[in-house]
């Protein structure tokens, strides 16, 4: 697949027996033959390969830097998609600042040009271990120049006088127009790398005598990831060639390469348990409040339906919902039941001598100082007594009442 002024493919892809995901992201001069004996040595592991190859342009302009990454990390969400696995970024070279800090920024939700940081949680989730073969680089004004003369690059012992004058002419030009934008981009870049310390273990591979790697470099890079908690292991060699550390160290390399895939595959296993127990434990959780909400709902609407709150446990209330909820013969039954008592008790007029008695004794002259919802009035005093609340009515009582 081709990106802007860079592609990406798959190196290898089976779908059977695949233990995790490695993205390379190749040095600038490499090409597929370069690379095949290290989709070889992923493979023997169980591990797939995505490949990245990154134009010279990438190092010093972010924006095609960022529009590859685009493309590199929906590649790889899609694959994940239908299965998740590990992930392993394997940077040689020049890789992480002509590609894969800007993966990593736009994966941390950090990139300006990012529509949407939600989907790339997944991919977080995967990523468990980076391997740096002759990498990281420093990010300098004369980056550019060290690479286009170096004998890896050009295929040759020494560079033409020409070409060798006008790289430094070129970088001398990049220095007087874009010093401050080079600095703040150097920046960006170190402190982008520092904050993947907690996404797996580090395989740092490097030479003393690699002059486009400098090992004091790597040292401190390694250094600094160890003090902010990262789990680091660095291989040096005295005498190795820049990106020919698996040809001249075969043994060496493929042992300690084997070794991080399959902590990385540890550490994924250990980490999506964690995250299922998470996910059951809050989900266990959100049952539980969720039906203590469906409880309070239905406590709500059922004091809706007639029109005021129980204050107290003793209060005693018809619902009118109780009845709704019960089948229709036996909604039946109880209107008859009501009727009956209804026409069985004697009826009393309003306009009879014994109901203007009633009406002078039980109903108040004055009710303007009444609170309804006041605690200062005992349960007697609103409700009656207990034992004569469910009693019938007897006139008796009210006609001894008013002659008293």
């Amino acid at each position: 697949m081709w990106g802007s002024g860079a592609r990406f493919y798959w190196g290898r892809k089976e779908t059977k027996g695949v233990k995790g995901v490695v993205v390379v992201f190749a040095w600038l001069s490499s090409d597929e033959k370069h690379l095949r004996r290290f989709v070889d040595l992923y493979a023997s592991s169980g591990w797939n390969s995505l490949i990245c190859h990154s134009e010279f342009l990438n190092m010093f302009l972010p924006d095609k830097a960022t529009s590859i990454a685009f493309g590199l990390i929906g590649e790889l969400v899609e694959e994940l998609k239908s299965k998740p696995l590990p992930v392993v970024f394997a940077a040689f070279s020049g890789g992480p600042k002509a590609c894969m800090y800007k993966v990593l920024q736009i994966i941390a939700g950090k990139c300006e040009e990012q529509p949407d940081e939600v989907k790339y949680q997944s991919l977080r989730d995967c990523i468990c271990g980076y391997i740096y073969d002759s990498s990281p680089v420093d990010f300098t004004s004369d980056l550019g120049t060290r690479f286009v003369l170096h004998p890896s690059v050009l295929k040759m012992n020494q560079p033409p006088r020409v070409v060798a004058w006008m790289a430094n002419a070129i970088a001398s030009g990049l220095d007087s127009l874009f010093i401050n934008r080079f600095e703040a981009q150097r920046a960006e870049y170190w402190q982008t790398l520092y904050s993947s310390v907690n996404m797996g273990p580090f395989l740092i591979l490097c030479s003393e005598d690699d002059e486009l790697a400098p090992y004091q470099i790597i040292c401190n890079f390694s250094q600094r990831l160890q003090e902010l908690g990262g789990d680091v292991k660095l291989v040096k060699w005295t005498s190795s060639p820049h990106v020919g550390h698996f040809k001249h160290h075969p043994t060496e390399y493929k042992a300690h390469v084997t070794e991080l895939l399959e902590k990385a595959g540890s550490i994924y296993f250990q980490r999506i348990q964690q995250l299922n127990n998470e996910r059951m434990s809050l989900g266990g959780s959100s049952d539980q409040i969720h039906e203590v909400c469906n409880l309070s709902k239905a406590a709500a609407n059922s004091n809706e339906s007639f029109g005021r709150v129980a204050v107290e446990p003793s209060d005693h209330f018809f619902l009118p919902s109780s009845m709704e909820i019960q089948p229709a013969s036996v909604q039946d039954e109880q209107k008859e039941r009501l009727i009956h008592l209804q026409t069985n008790q004697p009826a009393i007029s309003a306009h009879s001598v014994l109901g203007g008695m009633l009406f002078d004794v039980c109903i108040p002259k004055n009710v303007e100082d009444w609170d309804i919802k006041g605690g200062s009035f005992s349960r007697r005093q609103r409700y009656g007594s207990s034992s004569g609340r469910n009693n019938p009515f007897n006139p008796m009582k009210c006609m001894r009442r008013s002659r008293l």
